[in-house]
């Protein structure tokens, strides 16, 4: 049976448009047998040029755009904005339900979170299965991409990876659904460590090592999305009572390991 995406996005970026594109080119190509039944926005149109480039590309590839803007959506409440940290504020909850509302004309068997910048209210992660991508593997650093990244670098690992876990209330800590993993060792990377001398850490993003391991961690996240809805239209990942498990149904506690899937994927795309 094909599998129905919920496909979610703030379109904010390159990054959105080209996961987007990564999966509907896949679906085409009958890579993955997959439609995405609709794009759901959290912005409208009109309030962010990057944005409107976005649903454009939603509505050329004849995909059903549904649009609900969180920032009037809060404005028309006097809502407070929401806090790294601190309990979202109440008028998200009433926001998720408007959209619960808004999406159910539309039925899916799995949300993917691709470049959504908003956490997801408990009810709203009850509601359905989604998926998120993180810029790390299982058990690696939680936050944003750059922070991930000062993390690496502090801790001076030797490997790092990207992930797709289930979204849930914890932020980035959701059960791992899929990952690869990547080593940060070896040629392209010694001699960027042994540049950074006794230090534990950069400043900015500009450091040689900082771009090289997030050019190794971009380059996998699309690929990742892609196996990642493949392995569960395939039935070797399926999504019980909120956790992940493999085609026998049992658990998968670490995740589906797709490394040499994606590697493939990426290719010859990094060399030097």
């Amino acid at each position: 049976m094909t599998l129905r995406v919920g496909w979610f996005a703030t379109g904010r970026g390159e990054g959105s448009r080209r996961l987007l594109t990564a999966a509907v080119d896949a679906i085409r190509r009958g890579e993955l047998d997959a439609e995405i039944a609709f794009v759901f926005c959290n912005r409208e149109r009109g309030e962010h040029e990057a944005t409107d480039g976005f649903l454009d590309l939603v509505a050329s590839f004849g995909i059903t755009g549904l649009t609900l803007s969180a920032r009037r959506f809060r404005r028309e409440r006097d809502g407070a904005r929401s806090r790294p940290g601190e309990p979202l504020p109440p008028w998200r909850a009433e926001y998720d339900r408007r959209v619960a509302e808004l999406i159910a004309q539309h039925p899916f068997d799995i949300g993917m979170l691709a470049g959504y910048m908003l956490i997801l209210t408990p009810e709203m992660a009850r509601l359905h299965p989604f998926l998120n991508l993180h810029p790390a593997e299982p058990g690696g650093p939680a936050g944003t991409w750059q922070e991930v990244i000062h993390r690496l670098i502090e801790r001076r690992a030797e490997r790092s990876g990207v992930m797709i876990h289930l979204a849930t209330e914890e932020l980035d800590r959701g059960p791992p659904v899929a990952y690869g993993t990547y080593s940060l060792r070896g040629p392209g990377f010694d001699s960027l460590w042994r540049a950074l001398g006794p230090s534990a850490a950069v400043e900015g993003e500009e450091h040689p090592l900082f771009q090289e391991i997030r050019r190794h961690g971009a380059a996998r996240e699309l690929p990742l999305v892609v196996a990642t809805l493949r392995a569960i239209a395939q039935g070797r990942v399926r999504i019980i009572d909120r956790r992940p498990v493999d085609a026998a149904g049992r658990a998968l506690a670490g995740g589906l390991d797709l490394t040499a899937e994606i590697d493939a994927a990426v290719g010859s795309s990094l060399a030097e």
